[in-house]
């Protein structure tokens, strides 16, 4: 409790420093306006009858002219967002099953624009509720199978941004980052702790139908936090994506990942590639979706291997009346020493979500799967919008003909209300030749304010 009232402090001094001095000048400020007016008066006839009073506001920040930096400090927007999750891992291996029961906190502020800057600050709190039965990652627990929330509390987000420019925003700071969908670059949202970085980065919409994004790496925070030994990469790293939207039918993104990390050097690489998504309807139910990609990896900066690997994707599908079914092929390379790597992505979203496959095997990865989701387009509140997915994954060697094993995985989610999500999600890893038979059952129940 003194971590998550520490929290509370620190994150409520972020927000409410700047916003008490500003009010601390507001008497000065009113004053200054009423000696105003009392010039003003005295200077003009008396009117032949009073007007009446104007009410009094009821906004105590009335004060604030709307475009000084004092009402864009207090007309901000402020977010909770609140989510415990219960996890269970079954793993062949350890004689006890780890069970953690976790609890993120996050409180934020956004200030209003002024001149085109705008300022945000998060703060995140994960605590452990009762006994910590399951390897955290810093907590020593090994016996345990890995859940990785370790308990902390951190400043997640910290970053000033510049609008000023047409249809560009530049943000310095602590930020999260997502780029398509989140293979390659993402902020890992599926565990409690988010993975950001602390860079500089430029979005830009100049040009129509187009999206030009570049960021400068200086540190990644990853998702144990900065307690663990590897809770943090000091980075020299630069991402480029560029995207346009030719049609429905086709949109073309192409990349250039050069990372080079000084605390993980086998994790620094050059990734370039082109991801080819698009949509084509049928009728007014049915629509037949594809996504297509090729990257080729390297070698970089002070990674002191020597190897080039390939990475490939194909995933047609076909959307109707909530349904969507995919087939998906994707194979990442390996010579069986080095592989293809994608240590900044959101990994949890791909191969399965018994995570076996976080780090890509010396022999490579080809994961064969077949996915069916439905969100439920009729029924009362709490039965519309409610999403349900089955998947199955058959993976194996790239380089070798081994069979690493089998995966299915199942999830349901619902929205209520807009801010309550609850969520329930299953994976059963069989394995074959690689790693060994882990089942996961996590339930999620989120609040946003």
């Amino acid at each position: 409790m003194r971590l998550y009232s520490r929290f509370l402090l620190i994150t409520s001094a972020f927000v409410m420093v700047p916003i008490v001095t500003i009010l601390a000048s507001s008497d000065a400020v009113a004053a200054t306006k009423a000696k105003a007016s009392s010039k003003e008066k005295s200077a003009a006839p008396a009117p032949a009858e009073s007007a009446p009073a104007a009410p009094a506001s009821s906004d105590p920040f009335s004060c604030f002219p709307p475009d000084s930096l004092g009402h864009a400090l207090v007309k901000g927007k402020h977010w909770i967002d609140v989510r415990y999750r219960y996890e269970n891992v079954s793993q062949d291996g350890f004689a006890e099953d780890a069970y953690a029961s976790v609890l993120r906190t996050k409180i934020g502020y956004k200030t209003g624009l002024w001149n085109g800057f705008q300022l945000a600050v998060e703060g995140e709190n994960i605590k452990a509720l009762g006994a910590d039965h399951y390897n955290s990652t810093t907590n020593g627990k090994t016996q345990f199978p890995t859940v990785s929330d370790p308990e902390d509390t951190l400043l997640n987000q910290f970053y000033i941004s510049f609008q000023g420019l047409p249809k560009t925003n530049i943000t310095v700071g602590r930020q999260v980052i997502n780029l398509d969908n989140q293979r390659f670059v993402g902020s890992v949202g599926w565990r409690q702790n988010d993975q950001t970085f602390d860079a500089a980065s430029i979005s830009s919409q100049f040009i129509d139908k187009a999206n030009i994004y570049y960021a400068y790496l200086r540190k990644v925070n990853r998702i144990t936090g900065p307690s663990a030994t590897n809770g943090a990469y000091e980075s020299d790293s630069h991402i480029v994506n560029v995207s346009y939207d030719v049609d429905p039918l086709l949109k073309v993104t192409a990349y250039d990942y050069a990372l080079d990390f000084n605390d993980a050097a086998s994790s620094s690489s050059n990734t370039y590639g082109v991801r080819l998504t698009g949509k084509y309807a049928v009728n007014g139910d049915l629509s037949l979706i594809y996504a297509g990609e090729f990257a080729r990896q390297s070698d970089y900066g002070s990674n002191t291997a020597d190897y080039d690997e390939n990475y490939y994707l194909i995933e047609p599908g076909v959307t109707w009346n909530g349904l969507t079914g995919k087939l998906g092929y994707e194979v990442l390379e390996g010579n069986g020493t080095s592989s293809f790597q994608t240590p900044l992505a959101t990994l949890h979203a791909f191969n399965g979500w018994a995570d076996k496959f976080l780090t890509t095997p010396a022999n490579g990865l080809e994961d064969k799967y077949v996915s069916l989701g439905y969100k439920v387009p009729f029924g009362e509140s709490y039965i519309k919008g409610t999403e349900i997915m089955v998947a199955y994954h058959d993976y194996q060697a790239e380089n070798t003909s081994s069979d690493y094993g089998t995966e299915w995985n199942a999830s349901i989610q619902q929205t209520f209300y807009e801010r309550l999500t609850l969520g329930l999600k299953f994976a059963d890893y069989n394995a074959d030749q690689l790693f060994t038979d882990t089942t996961k059952v996590i339930a999620t129940v989120q609040i946003k304010y």
